[in-house]
């Protein structure tokens, strides 16, 4: 057996499934329930494999359904994500930051799976509206867990923004992303300044820090205000939250 830890075995007992043709484009692949019966794993394990091959493009998860080999995709891959206060102020502009929510709160079962700690355990939850020049242009909801960032909620994210703090404190050497358009919410329509109908674009981002999950977050912004692209140096950086 190989000494990769065991949630890439998962990941790579997919992939062979999927490259030698057994698990075709659009086919449905086992259910997680199936694949920890099958392989000997834990839920958790599991669960983060299937994450990460959904992340990266591999697979694709139908709500209700289950989770299916994604086929060929007219995308990129997103290098690197930055700062959004740092990209409005080189464009010599005005970044603001608008306090929405700052709290404790228990987590879900998904969020526990999410973040590998126990269900009910704290989390910091934090929305936030970042505008340029006034307008709003990222929707930032996030969680992180207290145990990498016991600080973060006294932060006064007036002058300083989650990923400057989260980045100083925590180094990242894993992220996941995931971009998605889709239809938001009335609320996060209301604060975006958004017209009904009008898409926004999501990003959805988890990083680690020292193999634990510190941060998770979603990130709205108004389709028609926005774009994500990426500029690639070879020399290692950090990586933003």
């Amino acid at each position: 057996m190989t000494d990769q830890p065991r949630y890439k075995q998962i990941k790579d007992h997919i992939i062979h499934h999927i490259r030698s043709g057994e698990w075709p484009a659009d086919s449905q692949i086992p259910s997680e329930n199936e694949l920890l019966k099958e392989l000997g794993v834990s839920r958790m394990t599991v669960n983060r494999a299937v994450r990460e091959l959904t992340a990266e493009g591999v697979l694709r998860r139908v709500q209700g359904l289950g989770t299916f080999v994604a086929g060929p995709q007219p995308a990129s891959v997103l290098l690197e994500l930055r700062n959004i206060a740092d990209d409005i102020r080189e464009r010599g502009n005005t970044h603001s930051t608008e306090i929405i929510m700052k709290e404790t709160v228990q987590a879900s079962k998904d969020q526990a799976q999410t973040f590998y700690i126990s269900e009910g355990d704290d989390l910091f939850h934090t929305i936030l509206l970042h505008k340029e020049n006034g307008l709003p242009l990222q929707l930032e909801d996030r969680l992180v867990n207290p145990k990498t960032a016991p600080d973060y909620l006294e932060c006064d994210f007036a002058e300083t923004t989650p990923n400057a703090y989260l980045v100083a404190t925590n180094p990242a050497d894993e992220v996941e992303h995931l971009v998605e358009a889709q239809l938001p919410s009335a609320e996060t329509s209301t604060h975006l300044q958004m017209k009904d109908g009008e898409p926004c674009l999501l990003l959805n981002r988890r990083t680690w820090s020292s193999g634990q999950v510190v941060s998770v977050a979603k990130l709205y912004h108004p389709g028609n205000r926005y774009s994500l692209g990426a500029h690639f140096h070879s020399r290692k950086e950090a990586v933003d939250f």
